[in-house]
Formats: C-alpha cells, structure tokens, sequence
C-alpha cells in the first residue's frame, strides 16, 4: 500500500476535526484488511465476468440456464444469429471459465449451465432493478 498518507490524513482531519498519527495509521490497518475481501483465486471471477460480456455468451447461457436439462450446439442454433462454429467456440469459452459442463455422447456435445452460472445470473437478475 503507499505509504503517503498526505490525502488520507486530510480526509480524517475534515472528518474528525482533529487528527494524530494514530489516527492516520489505524486507518490504514482499517484499509489494509480489506485485502481480505479479494479472494486468491480472483482470475476465475474476472475470466466468468468477461465471458458473460459478451452479447452471443451471455444469451447461451441465459438459455442454458432457463432450459428444462442439456441443450446441444444444433438446439441454440435457432436462438443465436452466429454460425454452429462461433456458438462452438462460445461454448468452448464459458466452459473455460466454469459456467457451463460439458458431456459427451457419441458424436453429441451437450451443453448445461454450472450453479455459479446460474447463481451469477440470479445475481445480476436481482440487482437489476426496474427504473
């Protein structure tokens, strides 16, 4: 963390009419430990983040997500306006990024929405809001 608390200490003056050193560095020990808050493994929360950003990703998984089981590659393609190939790859990306399993069978790829993808669609569905 940066060691020059000239602004800090400015902010708690105004805020406490009066401030110390103390003040100033039971603040940052404050600060400091919402480091805590970032988990270790935060890469897989932005990789799902920036995988859902897409218009094509965000739909499939919409409709993985609202569909009663698996979905293939020719059963999204009536619902998406890409090509089999990029909705493949599309596929390939929130698997990557854990918001959809894969199983095989024979020739078939079928599709579904993992719980933290559902989860993260409850979330974004729940804080919408209507304005």
């Amino acid at each position: 963390m940066s060691t020059d608390s000239t602004r800090l200490r400015r902010l708690l003056a105004e805020e406490l009419e009066d401030c110390c050193d103390a003040d100033v560095a039971a603040r940052i020990d404050e600060l400091e430990a919402l480091a805590a808050a970032t988990p270790t493994d935060r890469e897989r929360d932005l990789a799902a983040l920036s995988t859902l950003s897409d218009g094509t990703r965000h739909d499939i998984v919409r409709y993985l997500a609202a569909a009663d089981g698996e979905l293939c590659v020719c059963e999204l393609s009536p619902l998406v306006d890409v090509s089999d190939s990029a909705i493949s790859h599309a596929l390939s990306d929130l698997r990557d990024a854990g918001l959809v399993t894969r199983r095989k069978e024979g020739t078939w790829r079928h599709y579904d929405a993992t719980d933290r993808a559902e989860r993260l669609l409850d979330a974004l569905d729940d804080t919408r809001g209507d304005r």
